[in-house]
């Protein structure tokens, strides 16, 4: 297949961004600088992700999009997102996931809430969430075949298996999974139908 990567250089990007290369497909990542190594099946576009005509260039001519944007304190996820949404219906592909976080899957103690919302979670920030919430949102009025892999705690580790995956919760008592294990099961899903247009909650 040929995919577009946003969020190539990052922690599950990077994960992801490897597998798909691994796994014969061909890549066109958008990347602000020169940071991945040449590869034959690798389009590297050196851009931003808020430019809607660098979005363009990566977004024209694949059969899926990942997007692991980070929030790192600024509104780039949720500036991106929108042109992100216009560029693949504009080009009618229909398939992305996305690496959201564990406080917008439901609460399980405020029903009708979100776990950012309900008390769910212990983050006292909650702006990650509210910009993931935002990206959320706006897939909920597509018709696009979203799906929105939503991690509880990250650390760094390897793919390691044994985890458990819910849609749109988070697995009872889940405390964690790892970078390399969020980007497996994200890698995965290309290949499955299980979880379209939901989020899923993923932890050991």
């Amino acid at each position: 297949m040929k995919l577009a990567i946003f969020g190539a250089t990052g922690r599950v990007g990077g994960e992801i961004f490897k597998r798909a290369l691994a796994g014969g497909h061909h890549v066109k990542a958008l990347v602000r600088s020169e940071k991945l190594e040449s590869h034959p099946n690798l389009e590297v576009i050196l851009g931003d992700v808020r430019n809607a005509i660098d979005v363009e260039k990566t977004v024209a001519g694949v059969d899926a999009v990942f997007s692991a944007i980070g929030t790192d304190r600024s509104t780039t996820l949720s500036d991106a997102a929108p042109l992100i949404v216009k560029t693949m219906e504009n080009h009618h592909v229909k398939r992305v996931i996305t690496i959201g976080t564990a406080g917008i899957l439901d609460s399980r103690l405020s029903p009708g809430l979100l776990r950012y919302e309900g008390g769910d979670s212990k983050r006292k920030m909650t702006f990650a969430a509210e910009e993931h919430e935002t990206v959320y949102r706006l897939f909920e009025k597509t018709n696009l075949h979203w799906t929105i892999v939503c991690p509880t705690y990250l650390p760094d580790g390897e793919a390691r298996g044994n985890y458990r995956a819910e849609k749109d919760l988070l697995p009872e008592e889940g405390k964690e999974i790892t970078v390399g294990d969020t980007a497996e099961f994200a890698y995965q899903q290309l290949e499955s139908q299980e979880f379209i247009q939901s989020r899923v909650g993923l932890a050991y």
